[in-house]
């Protein structure tokens, strides 16, 4: 079974609106729909579930009946940072997935994953117990000097890099155990991480899987704006 867990429970702040921004609505659609109706067209995934801010969980419920997203199965609390959110979920997957099944993981304000990262995250995983979506970094990275800020006499080459985002895959017995290790011992749940940066720091190896630029996280009032550039250029594909 390949099971998508949606993160949807952080509140936004920084897009500075009265709600939630995975509730924003974009041409009569919630962002958090945009991103659960990829997962239901997908034919590798077989259900989903979405860790959602406290409050909200009867609203993306009411939204979920009214845009016909069949596959979501249950809705769990989210935490006060993305690995607590991801946590309750990998938590509340215990006794309903089997060892080898596909823990899918996604933000859900990431609202324009496509088919084929998805298919290629998927299949990375089935193959090595993990996936990552990646993509080549396309700029310079140059090291600031501690001892002066404003200079710089050091780069990393941009060859040895890529940018990870998600959706990220993992088998479910190596995702369970890694998040009750992590929240144990205090290793790689604290401030930015995330399920694959806990991963690294906990020893284990990721596999690259496919990515794709239009992958981008509703962060701020411009990328809301890019978000309906898209949609508006690809509405026949996007407004069904």
């Amino acid at each position: 079974m390949n099971y998508a867990l949606i993160i949807a429970g952080g509140s936004g702040n920084r897009m500075g609106q009265d709600i939630p921004k995975q509730f924003i609505n974009v041409y009569d659609k919630p962002v958090i729909i945009y991103t659960l109706e990829g997962f239901q067209r997908h034919p590798m995934i077989d259900a989903i579930d979405v860790a959602c801010l406290d409050g909200w969980h009867d609203v993306l419920r009411a939204y979920a009946n009214q845009f016909n997203i069949t596959k979501l199965q249950q809705i769990v609390s989210g935490g006060k940072s993305a690995q607590e959110s991801i946590r309750n979920g990998v938590y509340n997957l215990e006794n309903r997935l089997a060892a080898d099944d596909i823990v899918i993981i996604h933000d859900g304000i990431r609202p324009l994953v496509d088919a084929t990262v998805l298919t290629d995250v998927i299949q990375t995983a089935e193959q090595y117990g993990n996936g990552v979506t990646s993509l080549p970094y396309n700029e310079q990275i140059f090291i600031v000097n501690p001892e002066d800020e404003t200079t710089t006499s050091q780069y990393i080459p941009r060859e040895t890099l890529r940018r990870v985002s998600t959706p990220q895959a993992y088998r479910f017995d190596e995702l369970d155990r890694a998040y009750h290790e992590a929240f144990e011992k205090e290793i790689g749940i604290y401030g930015s991480s995330y399920t694959n940066t806990m991963m690294v720091e906990l020893g284990k190896k990721l596999h690259f899987a496919a990515g794709s630029d239009k992958n981008i996280k509703l962060t701020t009032k411009d990328d809301l704006e890019m978000f309906r550039g898209y949609l508006k250029k690809d509405k026949n594909t996007w407004l069904k």
